[in-house]
């Protein structure tokens, strides 16, 4: 069986023994114990023992690559490009697309959502004691960019000081004349390391992958769907739309792609990262699917990928737009005209600092509703189904990284067509 197919059934089989165990222990969100004590044990040994130990090393194992990958491919990248224009030309192209895709997401969740009604009727009670996050400023957001310590950066797993650093060694590699070409191949042969490395894990995903939408399902069920089906739907809808009839535009008026083969080639990587919930533990496989398979040549991926998983995310950006209405729906609140607007600016702003990583976007979120003047307690009516919805977005702003990717290419004659249209370059 092909990789995609394994990846595929291990979701099938991880979802279809998770709701088992599920409905076997009876657990719930009122009553996260099982009754009895093989239930408990169960539980504790099988379920938060080995499913999710085996789940997290997994992620471990993925997160592993990811400094290395990002510090070798974007120093390789720009130091190639360092010294010619066209280096500018990409990051100002690539940069502006992210935005742009990002705002246009928030803006066709805002004008669904208003016209759905998700939150309209509802007089939801908030739960007690529930703990909720702090958003930072805007200005700590932008000076956090910048490293002062590129050997904590990488320790933390920073990944926009990570980029800025990369950036500015690899531009000074490319005005070092004496050492510029010996360097230059040290890091073409480090990255072809990495990828071999990427390769030799994804063998095992399979595994990780049953292992964490089991574990995922047995805590979480499906009862918290039924509670907030308007949410979960009007959600879910969106971010479907988004992520196959937007970017299938985009894709197709700006190269003249495909998007059926598209995605094809990138189903894998979508698979993966919905079972991730993480662009940033996917992007190791991302980035070998889109130069390998897309056809996109390493100095646009190099730049394009590790700054979109740090950059864009446009799933997160519709969620904190779906939510935004939700939340002042519920509550009863008009923000106006002026208060959703203002949604817009932020979240695309918030977009940009969201770690790639699990329900980071719920930090986020915070920020958001603090400038709509919304209160922050209506978080806690979204987290019991945001994980399920986590996994769906996580997989939009994959497919936006691998878009955006191919647009810049095919606009600097970097773009391998008869790669990206050979359909046994795929995984």
């Amino acid at each position: 069986m092909s990789l995609t197919k394994r990846v595929l059934l291990a979701m099938v089989c991880g979802i279809a023994v998770g709701i088992g165990l599920n409905n076997y222990l009876g657990i719930t969100p009122d009553n996260p114990v099982p009754a009895t004590p093989a239930g408990q044990w169960i539980l504790q040994y099988v379920v938060d023992g080995f499913l999710d130990a085996i789940g997290q090393i997994f992620l471990a194992s993925l997160k592993l690559l990811v400094v290395p990958l990002v510090f070798i491919s974007m120093v390789g990248g720009s130091a190639s490009l360092g010294n010619h224009s066209s280096m500018g030309r990409m990051a100002g192209k690539t940069i502006f697309l992210y935005i742009i895709t990002t705002s246009i997401a928030v803006s066709i969740a805002l004008a669904i959502s208003l016209a759905v009604g998700p939150g309209e009727g509802l007089n939801m009670k908030l739960p007690e004691n529930v703990a909720l996050p702090t958003a930072p400023s805007i200005k700590d957001t932008l000076v956090g960019i910048f490293p002062s310590n590129p050997i904590q950066a990488m320790a933390e797993g920073n990944m926009l000081q990570i980029i800025v650093f990369s950036l500015l060694f690899g531009v000074a590699v490319s005005r070092t004349e004496t050492s510029r070409k010996y360097i230059l191949e040290l890091f073409d042969h480090l990255n072809n390391v990495v990828i071999k490395m990427i390769l030799m894990l994804m063998e095992l995903a399979p595994y990780g992958v049953f292992c964490l939408l089991a574990k995922l399902f047995v805590t979480t069920g499906y009862e918290a769907v039924l509670d907030l089906a308007k949410y979960f739907f009007t959600l879910l809808g969106i971010l479907i739309f988004y992520g196959v009839c937007v970017y299938s535009l985009m894709l197709k008026a700006f190269t003249g792609l495909s998007p059926l083969k598209f995605g094809r080639k990138m189903w894998p990587v979508l698979l993966f990262g919905f079972s991730t919930s993480s662009s940033g533990a996917t992007m190791p496989f991302t980035m070998r699917t889109i130069q390998h398979d897309l056809g996109v040549d390493n100095k646009v991926a190099s730049f394009t990928v590790p700054l979109g998983t740090a950059i864009n995310m446009d799933g997160t950006a519709i969620m904190q737009g779906v939510a935004t209405v939700f939340i002042a729906q519920a509550y009863g609140i008009d923000i106006g005209l002026s208060g959703y607007l203002m949604v817009i600016i932020t979240a695309s702003l918030a977009a940009i600092g969201t770690a790639a990583v699990p329900s980071a976007g719920m930090i986020m979120l915070a920020m958001v509703l603090q400038q709509a003047g919304l209160p922050l307690e209506g978080i806690a009516l979204v987290l019991s189904v945001d994980r399920l919805l986590d996994m769906v977005r996580t997989s939009v702003n994959i497919a936006g990284d691998g878009v955006v990717s191919c647009i810049v290419a095919n606009s600097e004659k970097l773009l391998d067509r008869e790669r990206f249209n050979d359909m046994n370059k795929t995984v």
